[in-house]
């Protein structure tokens, strides 16, 4: 090979050489990108997450009956006759729309010593709200309830079980105590009297603490409800408001929604 080929093969060498080195400096770029961006979203996802109250840790048979009252009137009478005549006491969450549309209903609740709970004014998916809309949609049912009954609720659930950190903050800088919980009747479904009964007494996590959810105006909910209690004191639970099943201070809550109260304190 002569010199002017060496030098010739030399310059195509140094020339592959430096596109090479180029290449690998892009990728290192992109790939350091890539897991930084994974980095920070895994980081994200595992933000810790507020929780409200799903259940009770208690070693006593009690459990708690909630209904959320948004839609209809037609079976509050027949609903609050049966809770008179098994002697329970339950909790109503309440929106600001169903206490302007049936003020009496909401007196004859307070009346008969069933707990008033606020389910924010226009059951919007409030997570989607900044601070200040999240503090209208609360305050504007507290303050229309206080007015008709003289009751400052301090029990809030978010509509549609749909909360973020925001809304729990801001729940609680209202003095409320967020509560979800641990047994869904599925009355909503209409799926009948059985299933809604069958639902709650068979359900796999009944236990010590559970907070039931059903509602007021669903089709079957107020026929099912005899049944229903009749299950749970079959099984031993005694079924009370939510106020008296929760823990007002000196207690943390569990990933899973679980309420313990802390005996260190």
């Amino acid at each position: 090979m002569s010199g002017s080929q060496q030098i010739s093969l030399l310059r195509r060498s140094i020339f592959w050489l430096c596109i090479l080195i180029a290449v690998a400096g892009v990728t290192y770029h992109y790939q350091e990108n890539i897991f930084k961006e994974g980095f920070d979203s895994l980081t994200a996802t595992n933000t810790p997450k507020d929780i409200p109250i799903c259940n009770v840790k208690t070693n006593k048979k009690l459990v708690s009956l909630s209904f959320d009252a948004d839609f209809g009137n037609e079976d509050i009478e027949k609903i609050l006759s049966v809770l008179k005549k098994y002697d329970v006491k339950t909790t109503f969450f309440i929106t600001g729309n169903w206490v302007e549309k049936y003020p009496e209903a909401v007196k004859k609740m307070q009346a008969a010593g069933h707990d008033l709970g606020n389910h924010s004014y226009h059951h919007k998916h409030m997570p989607e709200l900044d601070a200040a809309g999240i503090s209208d949609e609360i305050n504007t049912v507290t303050e229309k309830v206080k007015e008709l009954t003289g009751v400052t609720m301090n029990l809030f659930r978010p509509p549609y079980g749909d909360y973020s950190n925001t809304l729990l903050t801001q729940a609680k800088s209202l003095n409320y105590y967020a509560i979800q919980w641990n047994i869904d009747s599925q009355d909503w479904k209409n799926y009948g009297t059985d299933s809604i009964v069958s639902t709650i007494l068979n359900h796999k996590d009944l236990k010590n603490g559970s907070i039931i959810l059903m509602h007021n105006g669903a089709k079957y909910t107020a026929e099912a409800l005899p049944k229903v209690i009749e299950g749970l004191k079959k099984k031993g639970y005694e079924i009370v408001p939510v106020s008296h099943l929760i823990y007002m201070d000196n207690f943390h809550i569990e990933p899973d929604g679980n309420q313990v109260q802390d005996t260190s304190q």
